[in-house]
């Protein structure tokens, strides 16, 4: 690649790309960096490689680029840290558009994807899962229409989350025929078709849009607005949660695990610690606020560097003696409840709705 392609038609956006001034707040902050020490596996490293890509100092094929590319979780943890607002995300949504197209683009990520766009095959799937649904009402319309995003894969892994999440927000309708938002093709190389997805699902759903995944909370709010989008803690946040949740006569201990995108990207953390501060006792994990490896496809991309950062993980989680440990994303459910079974922990692993929905069930004493 020249200088003169290279300005004709650029990898990233040159004014988000400018944005980086190497001072290195971000290198504390990033997982890959705090466990490789390696300057290239950091933000700061990686912006200096799309620099010299954009610069055509490195060639599109240089093996450096597809593997930071794709090492980096994607978690945004340096976008709070940063003095100059670099917004990592959009940089690394570029990246992979450009990496990762073509024969580049990791064959489990385009299955995903191809399958995420079957919206008949969800809803017949959500069907026999008994996902959440509703009938909107054929005599009024609400002045505010609320509707509850479905997940796409959280529809067949995990239809009880959608079940709760119905129960805590029941003045919300659920439409059936409803697609993908589109974050899982934003992240893995196709943020074009990300954004249609998404801007699609907005047609498709009237209202604001109640969802029980920060990450596709995070992608959607970006494409549609924040007002349009909330996640389900931040929903309730202005209601607050009833009942009480009790282990063996007692008040839980329940420990939450951040949504990176919800937390990284929508500022959403507090929320969701208030709620469940109102029906258990709250007790904070140290590494609470940092990715615990599943990160979209990345637990399926590259097993070997999530285990390590669940491990870890989970050995927090058992020393911090608590009953539950609370997402407020399906994939981080999905990574979480997997090391809790391989360590053959007592601690379940829960979605927040699901908390919330058991609390309420119980009136506190």
């Amino acid at each position: 690649m020249t200088d003169a392609d290279a300005d004709a038609d650029p990898v990233f956006d040159p004014d988000l790309l400018a944005r980086c001034i190497s001072c290195g707040f971000c290198l504390p902050a990033c997982p890959t960096y705090a466990e490789t020490g390696d300057e290239a596996s950091s933000p700061r490293g990686r912006i200096n490689l799309m620099r010299a890509l954009q610069n055509g100092d490195l060639d599109p094929y240089d093996p450096t680029l597809q593997e930071q590319s794709s090492q980096c979780l994607g978690c945004r943890a340096c976008e709070p840290v940063c003095p100059a607002g670099v917004e990592y995300g959009q940089l690394l949504e570029q990246w992979r558009d450009h990496q990762w197209k073509g024969r580049g683009q990791p064959l489990l990520a385009r299955a995903l994807m191809l399958a995420a766009r079957m919206r008949h095959g969800f809803r017949i799937l959500g069907i026999l899962r008994r996902t959440a649904t509703s009938r909107p009402s054929e005599d009024t319309t609400p002045a505010a229409p609320v509707s509850l995003m479905l997940g796409c894969f959280e529809r067949v892994l995990f239809p009880e989350v959608s079940r709760a999440a119905r129960k805590l927000v029941p003045d919300s309708t659920v439409p059936a025929d409803q697609g993908c938002c589109g974050a899982l093709h934003a992240h893995n190389g196709d943020t074009a078709a990300g954004e249609r997805l998404a801007r699609r699902l907005g047609e498709d759903l009237p209202g604001t849009i109640v969802t029980t995944s920060g990450g596709c909370a995070a992608h959607l709010a970006a494409v549609l607005g924040p007002e349009r989008v909330r996640e389900i803690s931040a929903h309730l946040a202005g209601t607050g949660a009833t009942g009480e949740l009790l282990v063996d006569g007692r008040r839980a201990r329940v420990a939450l695990q951040d949504s990176c995108h919800l937390r990284n990207g929508l500022g959403v953390w507090k929320q969701p610690r208030d709620l469940i501060g109102q029906v258990a006792e709250y007790v904070e994990l140290p590494s609470a606020a940092t990715c615990c490896g599943a990160a979209g496809t990345y637990a399926l991309l590259r097993p070997r560097e999530s285990r390590r950062i669940l491990d870890a993980k989970i050995q927090e989680i058992e020393a911090a003696g608590i009953d539950y440990v609370a997402a407020v994303n399906p994939g981080c459910l999905r990574q979480l409840r997997t090391g809790l079974r391989r360590a053959r922990s007592r601690v379940e692993a829960v979605h927040i709705a699901e908390l919330l929905a058991r609390a309420a069930e119980h009136p506190p004493r």
